[in-house]
C-alpha cells in the first residue's frame, strides 16, 4: 500500500472513518456523527465535472446553459455554409431567433425549419426550442438620426 493511501485510511479511522479491525489491538468504539464530519461515508471527493452538473442541476441553470451551448454550436447543427450567412441572437419563450445577411437566406431557411428543429432537439433537448423565427436583415429608421423628420417620415409631398 503507499504513503498516500496509508494516509488517507490512517485519517479515516482517526475522524470516524470505517475503523480498520486489527489483532491485537483495542477496537475503536463507535460513536454517534453529528452532522458533518471529515472523512465520514459520502464525504469522498468526486469528479469536478459530477459536482457541477449537481449544482447547475440544483440552481436550476441547465435550460439556460443548454441554450447558451446551442448558440455556441451553431454551425455544427445547421452546417458551416448556412452559419456564415445567418447568426443565432436569442432564444426566447422557446423561439430562437436567427439573423440572416439577406432575405433570400431567411426565405430558405424558412423552408429548412423542420429539419433545423429536428437537429436541435436531438442535440439540445433541455433547451427548451419550439420554434425558429428567421429575419432578414434590419432595416434603417428614419426615428432618429440626420435624416429624421417631425411627423410622419419621409413621404411624397404628392401624393
Amino acid at each position: 500500500m503507499s504513503e498516500a493511501a496509508r494516509t488517507y485510511q490512517h485519517f479515516r479511522e482517526i475522524f470516524g472513518g470505517e475503523p480498520r479491525t486489527r489483532p491485537g489491538r483495542a477496537r475503536v468504539r463507535a460513536r454517534e456523527v453529528e452532522g458533518s464530519e471529515p472523512f465520514t461515508p459520502g464525504r469522498d471527493p468526486k469528479p469536478l465535472g459530477a459536482a457541477i452538473d449537481a449544482l447547475t442541476a440544483q440552481l436550476g441553470w441547465t435550460g439556460a446553459l443548454s441554450q447558451q451551448e446551442l448558440l455556441s454550436a451553431w454551425p455544427e447543427i445547421a452546417g458551416e455554409d448556412i452559419a456564415r450567412h445567418s447568426e443565432p441572437i436569442a432564444i426566447e419563450g422557446g423561439v430562437l431567433q436567427v439573423r440572416c445577411e439577406s432575405t433570400a437566406w431567411a426565405t430558405q431557411l424558412r423552408m429548412m425549419r423542420e429539419e433545423l428543429i429536428r437537429a436541435i432537439l436531438e442535440r439540445h433537448p433541455r433547451a427548451g426550442v419550439d420554434t425558429i423565427r428567421f429575419q432578414g436583415p434590419d432595416a434603417p429608421t428614419w426615428k432618429r438620426g440626420p435624416r429624421s423628420v417631425p411627423g410622419r417620415g419621409p413621404r411624397d409631398t404628392y401624393g
